[in-house]
């Protein structure tokens, strides 16, 4: 066989005449074999320094009971539950969180793609005519390339595996924002069941306190009280009645909101059984802060996006070395006269091209530095997430945990409030003292009732943010339907 030979500058170029497609493809397996040998080169690697705020004492306390995945299913609320399923598979920020995660893993599959060698192909066909129907020639002509980048410094598996850890923080993203939906709805339920209790308790108020002004215009009948005291009981009448408009506005708000968190227009009639606010249920365990940051979606997140900024250093540092590319191709031309030679008249060729950049101006070391600097600003921002993390748990503990005290004072004061209230309304009666003691006593009795209901609210808004402080992710129901297709 004779073999022809050519240099153009970096390329040396081999044509096999009348070559057969099977030595073609025996060529084509050298070059694989070849590019896999040389990619067990050394990579570039980078160490990332210890991370910062990792190691903290024990929380300040811990309850007995295991954190549940699904954690607002400690509260033993059906409807509770039914929400948050509802806004799991049909909120729409979730949604586009979601699709944020397939933009990501579809990055990661693309940068993939610069590991295998590419291959194109191409047909062509030509026919010269003259004059009318006169046929000068016609050709056909097959051509099939292929190309690859052996990666010596491991820059392009640097690159793959950043888009990979990005991939992965936009996961554990995904899981953050799945878990404040959570939150968010379980808070707005609640919400609205306080609501609804305060607008039930300020119903009863306005109807105490009509029956207190319709006693009090009968005893002004016969002359017993003076004029002012009736002005009094009208006052404290009608400023419950504005409380009143100013819950059942609240109260369609938080059935708009809900609506909307579960991907629902606010129009629809929001249908629901609750009455009451449930019972607190017993406090979770802490388990240790390395355990935290294990769990937690967004310490997890930060740690993925160092990861990712690791590996960009590392291929920036990997862009300054020389790179080495090689090349393959084959071609057959015939004419119509002699189509069989298509088969039997394959050119083939293989290249390589070493490219080493010499004098950049420092722009391929500003772009080390530049990664370097990323590098360091997900290191800090990492440490801050850490300490966050610590710093909300230790928080709902002691918002609990005071809490609890201020309950136990709000309903000593309101029982101090209720003697108060029914002893200054009997004196009055029997003319020992004046009714604005009474009225008063009247009003402070009716602000602790409902001071109560808020106290008891926000006490389930500290567990909300304990348990989504303590939370990890946990499965929506879309990831097992993507595994599916």
């Amino acid at each position: 066989m004779k073999i022809h030979s050519k240099e153009f500058g970096n390329f040396k170029f081999y044509r096999f005449g009348n070559t057969s497609f099977r030595d073609a493809l025996r060529w084509l397996l050298a070059l694989l074999v070849f590019s896999l040998f040389l990619m067990a080169g050394c990579a570039t690697q980078t160490k990332i320094s210890d991370l910062p705020a990792e190691d903290a004492p024990s929380f300040s306390s811990s309850g007995d009971e295991a954190m549940p995945g699904r954690w607002w299913q400690a509260f033993e609320d059906e409807q509770l539950n039914g929400l948050v399923d509802s806004a799991l598979a049909n909120n729409f920020n979730l949604r586009t969180a979601w699709q944020r995660l397939k933009t990501a893993e579809a990055s990661v599959r693309r940068e993939s793609a610069s590991l295998f060698p590419w291959l194109d192909a191409s047909a062509q066909g030509r026919s010269s005519r003259f004059g009318g129907n006169t046929v000068l020639r016609d050709n056909l002509s097959l051509d099939a390339s292929a190309s690859y980048e052996v990666d010596l410094w491991g820059r392009i598996r640097s690159q793959v595996e950043a888009e990979r850890f990005r991939a992965e923080a936009t996961r554990w993203d995904y899981k953050t924002a799945a878990l404040s939906l959570s939150a968010e709805i379980s808070r707005t339920w609640f919400q609205l069941l306080e609501t609804r209790n305060q607008l039930e308790l300020i119903n009863h108020q306005i109807e105490t306190n009509q029956k207190t002004l319709r006693l009090l215009k009968a005893r002004f009948g016969s002359g017993q009280i003076r004029s002012v005291d009736i002005l009094r009981q009208r006052r404290l009448l009608e400023s419950t009645r504005e409380q009143k408009a100013t819950l059942q506005a609240g109260v369609e708000v938080l059935e708009n909101r809900l609506a909307v968190l579960t991907g629902h227009p606010p129009q629809e009639a929001f249908n629901y059984q609750g009455d009451s606010l449930p019972d607190m249920p017993p406090l979770p365990e802490t388990g240790l802060p390395a355990e935290l940051l294990r769990r937690r979606p967004d310490v997890q997140s930060a740690f993925n996006a160092l990861k990712a900024a690791d590996k960009d250093v590392a291929s920036a540092i990997s862009n300054r070395y020389p790179r080495l590319s090689l090349s393959a191709s084959l071609s057959s031309t015939a004419s119509s006269n002699n189509v069989e030679d298509i088969l039997n008249g394959w050119v083939s060729s293989f290249g390589g091209n070493l490219f080493a950049p010499l004098i950049y101006a420092g722009q391929r070391k500003a772009e080390v530095d530049r990664a370097e600097a990323v590098k360091k600003q997900r290191l800090y921002q990492y440490g801050q997430a850490v300490l966050t993390a610590y710093r909300e748990v230790e928080d709902a503990l002691v918002q609990e945990k005071k809490q609890r005290e201020k309950i136990e004072s709000i309903q000593k004061q309101l029982e101090m409030a209720q003697q108060s209230y029914e002893q200054l309304r009997l004196e009055y009666f029997n003319g020992m003292s004046d009714y604005l003691d009474v009225l008063t006593a009247l009003d402070e009795k009716q602000r602790l009732q409902r001071d109560l209901l808020s106290a008891r609210m926000t006490l389930l808004e500290y567990r909300i943010t304990l348990y989504r402080a303590l939370a990890g992710g946990f499965e929506t129901g879309r990831e097992e339907v993507s595994s599916e297709k």
